[in-house]
């Protein structure tokens, strides 16, 4: 029978205490997975972990920096260690800082951007997705953004990484497959604590309300969908795939502009 029960299934989420990561942890908790949470701050992982485990689910706590390599090696020996490897990885953390100009953005702040949105996505898919395909089952869902489907000067470097990670998910899905999916999936404007500068702020608002199908901010919780569809076996037929939530945002209106940040 096809369904979204994940029982018995461990899933890791880079990234996964805050944000859309922490709906995504949530929502995989919910579903019946066991949940490996990782991210920088082992003290709000631990704090996730206690909520799920209190309402009933599993969970670990992984204090994890997406731009080491070293890092990807010990969070995939923690999970293996602790769970005996993973039948899901989603790959969600990132970052996306922004400079006041191309000259002015520094060597620092480039290899930041593409260390923390790219390293972590090829290197725990490797080792992961080796792990899934002699294990015999598995899937992969690389978090990337409709920033790269609209890219703007001022956060070109984070576009470029992000169409990096869509590039990792279509040769991952080649070498793993057919034991092992890997799909993206690509929001556009979320409502979240890193992105309280901009999303709530009036200009926003009147941006989206002009341009945007739906006409607004998504919410956390309205990614989860996706990601336990392409887990699931309903997906078990798609592969390289892509699915935008972005209420229109790949679709907007021309000639209005960048949204404002």
């Amino acid at each position: 029978m096809i369904s979204m029960d994940l029982s018995g299934k461990v899933a890791v989420v880079t990234g996964g205490s805050r944000g859309l990561g922490l709906a995504i942890s949530q929502g995989l908790a919910r579903a019946g997975a066991s949940v490996a949470i990782a991210s920088r701050k082992i003290e709000t992982c631990e704090a996730v972990a206690a909520e799920i485990v209190a309402a009933g689910g599993q969970a670990s706590a992984h204090a994890f920096h997406a731009g080491r390599w070293a890092d990807c090696d010990r969070l995939f020996a923690e999970v293996t260690e602790r769970w005996g490897g993973a039948q899901i990885l989603v790959n969600n953390a990132g970052k996306s800082p922004v400079a006041p100009s191309s000259v002015e953005t520094s060597e620092e702040l480039y290899d930041m951007v593409f260390a923390v949105n790219l390293k972590s996505v090829f290197r725990l898919s490797a080792l992961f997705g080796a792990q899934m395909k002699a294990a015999g089952s598995g899937a992969i869902v690389n978090i990337s953004s409709t920033g790269t489907l609209r890219p703007d000067p001022s956060f070109a470097p984070y576009a470029a990484a992000k169409t990096g990670v869509s590039l990792y998910t279509t040769t991952f899905a080649q070498e793993f497959g057919p034991e092992v999916r890997v799909n993206t999936v690509m929001p556009g404007p979320f409502h979240t604590d890193a992105t309280k500068a901009w999303s709530r702020t009036q200009g926003f608002t009147d941006y989206a309300r002009r341009v945007l199908p739906l006409g607004r901010a998504g919410e956390p919780r309205e990614i989860v969908g996706a990601v336990l569809y392409l887990v699931s076996d309903l997906a078990a037929f798609t592969t390289g795939a892509c699915i935008k939530v972005d209420g229109g945002h790949s679709i907007a209106k021309s000639g209005d502009g960048p949204p404002p940040s």
